[in-house]
């Protein structure tokens, strides 16, 4: 057996002590130390072996499984996968060992033809999708007399009638204000991306810090680390993120970036009531911090008052705002905007004219098109309706079936909900089970670059109908029950500690 106990873990670093000893058990792989088809201590034995908890153990493994260098097999145990070459052109072996030449994969998803049922993914139901109307102004925008200027080469800030457009709106609503400018990208992911390149690129002097809240969008994380980012996170309550808990963070790192996501937070479903939303307005403009604003859900609302955004509070201007036409109507046109001080605004156009010169013209054309014509508002008010709806099954579903003393958030709009399952339950492991019924979700890894979750994870339910919301919830709570049965017949679990 290999010798684990060569594995550094520093657990002052600040990369969790599960993503180091997963790092380790890689660069063993990698090393050749252990070899392809080697069986891996149980979790139990390794946790003795170094001193740590199970659980951390087996949330390393579950990364490994994620990436495809670990297997496990039911009843069997955990095996280092076999290495696989990639066939050339000419139909022989690869001479390039592409795993050593490209960096791992972070977070790797593996799909299942046996899924029917998904809280995985967070997107608007296709169901609904507005198809014969949406084809007619297709058709108009096609046969109109901008046609061939809508489908030549643009400008990198967007198609300046959709721009005008949306900054008209915005300024009415008093969120744009005249130091403002506007850019089209390709929904909000590029909109980070952009930010991300263009405060923590590597010739940047200063603090490299970015405040994120925790559990937050896993694409959020990623984009973040990418850029070399220091992620700093702040756990959230049932209202979101404590302004008493940000400012303590403010005071220790001076970070560069805060991003928030103030209404129907990915992936709890939290929203900041008001007082919270002025005082980290006020707090940003304290400490200088640069404030985002992911705002992407807000037409989601389902139940309660509207509430304002954090640029409409902040009188300064300086809020970033992200938005996005791909959770209110069709994410695969992948249209967002963001509006911000017109020298940011200038240079993510430079920016993103090196990523890919400007965004489709003809989606934005389109988009124009069904929001002036009145579709996009009957779409949204139908969707919320429907939305309203589904809510209400997935909260009774949850309670009907999730196991006795699981905890979930309660959201009045939005598309997910997060839950926190019983000890000794795992997310990890109720995934496994779920899998094989035919359900799958979104654990909690996925969510933090500090904490594991283990037993927390993302529900996801705007993309499903009723009755697949109650059937995948209740094959969720068999799959706990049964996971429950096979932990009550084993060796009792150790007391949990907290992950670091």
């Amino acid at each position: 057996m290999a010798d684990f106990s060569q594995i550094s873990l520093d657990p002052a670093a600040n990369t969790p002590i599960y993503k180091q000893l997963a790092d380790g058990i890689r660069s063993l792989v990698d090393s050749g130390t252990i070899q392809s088809g080697e069986k891996l201590p149980a979790t139990r034995e390794l946790a003795g072996l170094l001193g740590l908890n199970r659980t951390t153990v087996s949330a390393a493994y579950a990364v490994l499984e994620q990436s495809r260098i670990l297997e496990g097999h039911v009843g069997r145990g955990t095996f280092i996968a076999a290495r696989t070459s990639a066939a050339n052109t000419n139909g022989g072996e690869s001479t390039l060992d592409w795993e050593s030449i490209l960096p791992p994969l972070e977070n790797a998803t593996t799909a299942s033809s046996k899924i029917g049922i998904t809280f995985a993914s967070s997107r608007p139901a296709q169901r609904s999708f507005p198809l014969a109307e949406f084809r007619q102004l297709t058709k108009d925008v096609i046969d109109s007399a901008e046609a061939t200027q809508i489908l030549q080469l643009g400008s990198s800030h967007g198609y300046l009638p959709l721009r005008r457009f949306l900054f008209e709106r915005a300024s009415a609503a008093g969120i744009a204000r005249a130091s403002d400018d506007l850019i089209i990208t390709n929904g909000c992911q590029q909109a980070l991306d952009l930010l991300a390149r263009l405060f923590f690129s590597e010739n940047r002097a200063g603090n490299s810090g970015v405040v994120l809240e925790d559990p937050v969008y896993h694409g959020l994380i990623r984009v973040f680390s990418r850029a070399g980012a220091n992620i700093i996170s702040i756990p959230l309550d049932a209202s979101g993120l404590d302004p008493a808990l940000l400012e303590e963070t403010l005071q220790q790192y001076r970070p560069r970036l805060l991003v928030v996501t103030p209404s129907f937070q990915n992936p709890t479903g939290a929203t900041l009531p008001i007082d919270r939303r002025k005082r980290i307005v006020e707090l940003a403009q304290r400490y200088s911090v640069v404030l985002v604003e992911n705002d992407i859900y807000s037409e989601l609302r389902y139940q309660g008052p509207h509430l304002p955004t954090l640029k409409e509070l902040d009188e300064s201007s300086n809020t970033i705002l992200l938005r996005s036409y791909s959770k209110v109507s069709f994410p695969g046109l992948r249209v967002g905007w963001v509006i911000a001080p017109q020298p940011l605004i200038a240079r993510m156009a430079e920016a993103k004219q090196l990523s890919d010169l400007h965004s489709d013209q003809l989606s934005q054309a389109v988009l124009l098109r069904f929001a002036q014509s009145g579709e996009l508002l009957r779409h949204l008010e139908r969707t919320r309706a429907a939305g309203s709806d589904l809510l209400t099954c997935v909260l009774d579903a949850c309670a009907r079936f999730l196991p006795t003393g699981s905890r979930f958030t309660r959201p009045t709009g939005g598309m997910s909900l997060w839950v926190e399952l019983p000890a000794p339950l795992l997310a990890e492991s109720l995934l496994r089970r779920a899998t094989e019924r035919g359900v799958d979700f979104l654990p909690g890894r996925y969510f933090s670059a500090r904490r594991p979750h283990a037993r927390g994870f993302r529900l996801s339910f705007g993309g499903l109908t009723p009755d697949e919301i109650v059937r995948g919830l209740k094959i969720l709570g068999e799959a706990a029950q049964a996971e429950l049965a096979t932990l009550t017949q084993s060796a009792p679990l150790e007391p949990v500690a907290a992950l670091v």
